[in-house]
């Protein structure tokens, strides 16, 4: 089932967990509509501007599921409002950046991403959608605690440098 263009409801409720587990991790009609609006309010501008494939790496979570994962079963990702990505050769903060600046979402959070390592693969982001009712909150996560905004960035040529 297709929820948008380029977004299928598969790549938001697989789990390897959820397999190994026999979690049962399917999305009602409600997070379907909510994983729609995801979609199409944060997936597919940030899919035309960068012209890549965008990869989920976590999306739909059901409350045992998070709860299997060391989430809590209040998360965003419960309601399918939520979804962690990257995009293969991009970097995860040059796409936060760009979202940052030019998406409505709920939350954007650059997550476990490692300005020290060089590795602009380093982490992935986290996005959600509240369809109405969008914070705009921008947070940085290095496995420990979180800090408001993202990391300062350096460009040339506009390319991305750090």
């Amino acid at each position: 089932m297709f929820l948008s263009k380029h977004f299928k409801l598969i790549e938001f409720t697989k789990s390897a967990t959820a397999i190994r587990r026999g979690i049962k991790n399917e999305a009602g009609s409600g997070e379907i509509k909510n994983l729609t609006d995801l979609c199409y309010g944060v997936l597919e501008p940030v899919r035309a501007k960068f012209e890549k494939p965008v990869i989920i790496t976590s999306g739909y979570r059901s409350e045992e599921l998070c709860e299997a994962i060391g989430s809590k079963k209040t998360s965003q990702h419960t309601l399918g409002k939520a979804v962690d990505f990257e995009i293969a050769g991009v970097s995860n903060l040059a796409v936060a950046l760009w979202l940052s600046n030019n998406v409505d979402f709920d939350q954007l959070i650059l997550e476990y991403w490692k300005e020290e390592e060089k590795d602009p693969n380093s982490g992935w982001i986290h996005a959600s959608f509240s369809e109405g009712n969008n914070r705009k909150q921008v947070l940085t996560f290095d496995g420990k605690s979180y800090t408001n905004g993202l990391p300062d960035a350096k460009w040339s040529g506009g390319v991305l440098m750090n």
